[in-house]
C-alpha cells in the first residue's frame, strides 16, 4: 500500500480500505460473508484510472463512524473531507477497520422485542394421570426471510430467547413443576460472531446465556453455542433437572436446529418420569394460554414455552434482515 503523508492517493489504496476483503469496510459494513455483513449499502470503490474523490472519502469515514457507534468501539477522531478541500491523510483508517471487524458482532443497543407467532405455545389441557410418566413437547420455528437476511440479524446482535412459566393449580405435581419451570429463567441464544463472545446493549452473551435463572440442577448449557455452532442435527443448547426429592429426574430441555439456513428450530421437551411421594400424582393442569403478540408469559397459567427475538437496533443500521417469523406448537 502507497498510502502516506505527502504521497497521492491511489484509487487501490482507497478500495483496500472500502473493499469486501478482510482489511475492507464493506466486509463488515455490506453483504459481507458467513458471520461479517449487516447487509447496508454498498460502498463503492474507485477503478484504477479514476480520481478518489472527497465524496468517496467521506462516504468511507462516514460508515466506518457509524461501524463504530454500533459495535460501542473507539475510534480515532476524523472529520470527513469536503469537496473543494485539500484531502490530507487520514490517520489509523486501517487500524481502525481491524478494530470494528474484531467486534462485529458487538451492538451498542437492541431493537424491540418481538412476540408475535403462530400456532400454540402453552399446553391449556391437563398432562398425565396418576403416577404414569408423561412429556410435553413445545416446538418452535423461527423463520427468516433469506439466507442473507439470516445472517445479517445474528451478525448485527440479534437474540432469540426462551421463556419458561406455569402457575396451575389442582393436583399434587402441580406446586412443584409451577417452582421448577420458573428457575429456568431466561435462555439467550445469539450468533456468536467472530467465534466471540458478543456485548449487547451492555449484557455479554456468549453464544447459549441463561439470563436471570437460579436454582434447579444444570445439567446442560452449551455457553459457546450459537447460531454459527449449530448443524442440521438437534443440540441440547439447556437443560435443567428438578432438585427436590422425589422429582429430581424430572426435567426441561431445549435442543437448537438450524434445519436450513433461513430455518431456526427449538425443541422444548418438559419430562416427568412419574415418581412421586406415595399417595401421590404425577399429573399436572392445564390453564389458560399466552396469546399472541406476548413477550412475557404474564398471566398465563398453563405450561408455556414462549419463543421471541430481539431484531437488531436501527439506530445505526437500516433494517436488512427483515421480520422473522415464529411458529408454535405443542404436542
Amino acid at each position: 500500500m502507497t498510502y502516506s503523508s505527502g504521497q497521492l492517493i491511489q484509487a487501490t489504496d482507497y478500495n483496500t480500505f472500502a473493499g469486501n476483503t478482510t482489511a475492507g469496510l464493506n466486509r463488515v459494513w455490506s453483504t459481507g460473508s458467513g458471520d461479517a455483513g449487516w447487509g447496508q449499502t454498498d460502498i463503492a470503490t474507485v477503478s484504477v484510472a479514476a480520481t478518489v474523490t472527497a465524496t468517496n472519502w467521506a462516504t468511507l469515514v462516514n460508515n466506518l463512524a457509524t461501524t463504530g457507534t454500533q459495535t460501542g468501539t473507539t475510534l480515532t477522531a476524523r472529520t470527513a473531507p469536503v469537496t473543494g478541500n485539500l484531502i490530507a491523510i487520514l490517520a489509523n483508517v486501517s487500524t481502525d477497520i481491524t478494530s470494528v471487524t474484531t467486534n462485529r458482532g458487538n451492538a451498542a443497543a437492541s431493537g424491540t422485542e418481538y412476540g408475535t407467532f403462530s400456532g400454540t405455545t402453552s399446553k391449556t389441557t391437563g398432562t398425565g394421570s396418576g403416577q404414569s410418566a408423561w412429556t410435553i413437547t413445545f416446538t418452535h420455528t423461527v423463520t427468516f426471510p433469506s439466507a442473507d437476511q439470516a445472517r445479517y440479524f445474528w451478525n448485527a446482535g440479534g437474540i432469540v430467547r426462551l421463556k419458561y412459566g406455569k402457575s396451575s393449580t389442582g393436583t399434587d405435581a402441580d406446586p412443584d413443576w409451577n417452582t421448577f419451570s420458573g428457575l429456568c429463567g431466561t435462555i439467550n441464544l445469539t450468533g456468536r460472531v467472530n467465534g466471540a463472545d458478543q456485548t449487547i446493549a451492555g449484557q455479554v452473551y456468549t453464544g447459549t446465556t441463561r439470563i436471570g435463572g437460579t436454582g434447579g440442577t444444570q445439567t446442560t448449557l452449551t455457553t459457546t453455542t450459537g447460531w454459527y455452532n449449530l448443524t442440521g442435527s438437534p443440540t441440547t443448547i439447556f437443560q435443567l433437572n428438578d432438585t427436590v426429592s422425589p422429582y429430581s429426574t424430572n426435567f426441561i430441555r431445549t435442543q437448537a436446529t438450524a434445519t436450513s439456513s433461513t430455518v431456526l428450530t427449538l425443541v422444548t421437551v418438559w419430562s416427568d418420569d412419574g415418581t412421586s411421594g406415595a399417595g401421590t400424582t404425577a399429573n399436572i393442569t392445564g390453564g389458560t394460554g399466552v396469546a399472541s403478540p406476548a413477550t412475557a408469559i404474564g398471566a398465563a397459567t398453563a405450561p408455556t414455552t414462549l419463543v421471541t427475538y430481539l431484531p437488531p437496533s436501527t439506530a445505526s443500521l437500516s433494517n436488512t434482515w427483515g421480520t422473522p417469523t415464529i411458529a408454535a406448537s405443542v404436542a
